[in-house]
């Protein structure tokens, strides 16, 4: 049973950081490809960071330069680390994960496990 559980979420002027956590269970020894979409008020969710079984990682042209997604097998943690944040980076950030090797293309019908989301607020 897969699950996903999001934290770090917040409000914070443009220029500044957050870093978005993300606790997973029930894929510990099987490979997954994981990673972070965003949904926007009146938009569609969108694909913002992507990180492989074996570590290879895909970013989304927004989040490039900024966005750093990286993960914690010790511990069952997703991270997105987030700097220079605008306010187009406004969204419910949610979790994702897709089992197999290698990760899945930008829709978001395909990663069949999601976490109930964390509201980043950037004005």
């Amino acid at each position: 049973h897969v699950q996903l559980v999001e934290s770090g979420g917040g409000s914070v002027q443009a220029g500044g950081s957050l870093r978005l956590s993300c606790k997973y269970s029930g894929i510990t020894y099987n490979p997954y490809c994981m990673g972070w979409f965003r949904q926007a008020p009146g938009e569609g969710r969108e694909g913002v960071a992507k990180i492989a079984h074996y570590g290879n990682v895909w970013y989304a042209d927004s989040a490039k330069g900024r966005f750093t997604i990286s993960k914690d097998i010790v511990n069952n943690n997703l991270y997105l680390q987030m700097i220079s944040l605008k306010p187009e980076d406004t969204a419910m950030y949610y979790c994702v994960a897709a089992p197999g090797t290698w990760c899945p293309g930008r829709f978001e019908s395909e990663y069949p496990y999601w976490g109930q989301g964390t509201q980043v607020t950037v004005s």
